[in-house]
This record gives C-alpha cells, sequence and structure tokens, in this order.
C-alpha cells in the first residue's frame, strides 16, 4: 500500500491532500505533512485528519511517496537535509516549478524523480498538469502520478524539454484567462451593468466555452463559426479582436512567459 507524505503543507498540497482523500485513493493514516507552519498543520489535522510534523524526517520515515511541495529555491537544500535518510524505497515527485529533474537528481541519485507541472484550479477540482518522468522512473511510477493528480484535475504526460511552454499555457495561464475574464466584466461595467453582475456573466461563459471544447470534440475553430452570424454581432466583435491583432499579443504573453520559465530553471 502507498504511504503519500508531503514535504510543505501550502494551497497545492492541501488541494492534492483533499482530492485524493475525496477519491478514496488514499486513505488520511496515510497521509503525512510536514511543514514549518503550525497554523497550516493545524488547519491539515483538523480538516482532513491526516499527521502533521514539523520534521521532514518523520515524513520521510513513515511515507514511500515523497512529494515536495517546497518554494523552488529551497528545495535544493531540503533535499540535501533529507537525502541521509532515503532508501530505495522511496519515489520522489516534486512540484516545484523551474527545478528540473537532472537537478534532482544530482542529489538523489538513482532513485525515480517525476516532476509536475500543476496548476492553481487544482483547488477547485478543475487543475491541469503535467507530469514528466525522470531517469529512473518507469511507467508504475508515472501511473501513481497520474492517478493523484487525476483527483483534481486533467493530467497529461509530457517530456520535461516542453515544460516551459506548458508551465506558459497552464501554470502561468490561470492569469491570463483571470484578466480576460475581468477585461470583459469591467467593459460591461463601463457601458452601464453592474461589475457583480457583468462578472458572473464573463466567468460562466468561459467556463462554458472552455467545457464546449473539452466536451463536443469541436475544433475552436468551428466553434466560432457555430457562434458567427455573418455580419451579426459576434462578427463585428471577432473583427475587433483582428484588427487589434490579439492572436500576435496571446503568441507574444505565452513566448515570453516560456522564456522566463526556462531562465528561471537555469538559475
Amino acid at each position: 500500500m502507498n504511504k503519500i507524505g508531503f514535504i510543505g503543507g501550502g494551497k497545492m498540497a492541501t488541494a492534492i491532500i483533499k482530492g485524493i482523500i475525496n477519491s478514496n485513493w488514499c486513505s488520511c493514516e496515510n497521509i503525512f505533512v510536514s511543514d514549518k507552519n503550525t497554523e497550516a498543520l493545524e488547519v491539515l489535522k483538523k480538516e482532513y485528519k491526516v499527521s502533521t510534523t514539523q520534521n521532514n524526517f518523520e515524513v520521510i520515515k513513515n511515507a514511500n511517496i515523497i512529494l515536495f511541495a517546497v518554494k523552488p529555491f529551497i528545495l535544493k537544500d531540503v533535499l540535501n537535509e533529507i537525502k541521509p535518510f532515503l532508501t530505495d524505497k522511496h519515489i520522489i515527485f516534486s512540484i516545484a516549478a523551474g527545478v528540473s529533474i537532472n537537478s534532482i537528481e544530482e542529489i538523489v541519485e538513482n532513485l525515480p524523480v517525476i516532476r509536475i507541472m500543476p496548476n492553481t484550479p487544482a483547488l477547485v477540482n478543475e487543475g491541469m498538469s503535467a507530469i514528466c518522468k525522470g531517469t529512473f522512473a518507469n511507467d508504475e511510477h508515472a501511473q501513481i502520478a497520474l492517478d493523484i493528480f487525476n483527483n483534481v484535475g486533467k493530467v497529461i504526460k509530457a517530456d520535461e524539454k516542453y515544460i516551459d511552454i506548458i508551465t506558459a499555457i497552464s501554470g502561468s495561464g490561470p492569469a491570463f484567462y483571470y484578466y480576460v475574464i475581468n477585461e470583459i466584466a469591467k467593459a460591461g461595467e463601463k457601458l452601464g451593468l453592474d461589475y457583480e453582475t457583468c462578472l458572473k456573466l464573463s466567468a460562466q461563459t468561459a467556463l462554458g466555452s472552455a467545457k464546449m471544447i473539452m466536451e463536443t470534440n469541436v475544433s475552436p475553430e468551428q466553434l466560432i463559426i457555430n457562434v458567427t452570424t455573418p455580419g451579426g454581432c459576434t462578427a463585428v466583435g471577432n473583427d475587433v479582436l483582428k484588427e487589434n491583432n490579439t492572436s500576435d499579443i496571446l503568441f507574444d504573453t505565452i513566448k515570453n512567459t516560456a522564456q522566463k520559465a526556462h531562465e528561471l530553471g537555469k538559475n
């Protein structure tokens, strides 16, 4: 039976814990969490009945799957700290952005490593995660990661060489969608409708539109055609988007974000 330990008990770790408990993938008795923040640990213990500690070694001792949910800039220090306590029974999962599999393997050596890029909608079970296998990870290890992250949304397998693009699209992507949703709502407010109503209209329309893409297998291009009457309201709006080079703006947004992710990964 797999026992999972979390080094770091922040929001993303909490979302994953909630998902795996609700799905019965793992019972609360087999989940262990360490964090320096005692308040975060108290919440996790009270809400999810998991075992909590401020001692990372307790997690290593009790769990075989170790998921690192710490800030990227401290991950290597934490790995070096717990390295003497790792055994060949352990599997290393990391959700630390910008920290390569190779840099983790340099510390944990021949242990299986899976790198995961999740995103914040995992907090409402609508996350999008990508998993990348390390040198010593096999399909069984990857399947464990798929099972875990399927409990907080959707998940794909990916080659790590694409991780910067994935970071830009789905890791940072929620912020870009929030921006568009909010700007559409503010436009409605400027035209006279109250903001709260506009935000609800905009957000639900975004949610419904995304579900149309995910569930109908109809291309976005065809869905646009389906909504658009030639010479009608939508056609006028589409023309504004095209005339203002919206596609170029979005391309630059993703390109620059991916480049930044690449730079962070080299540090």
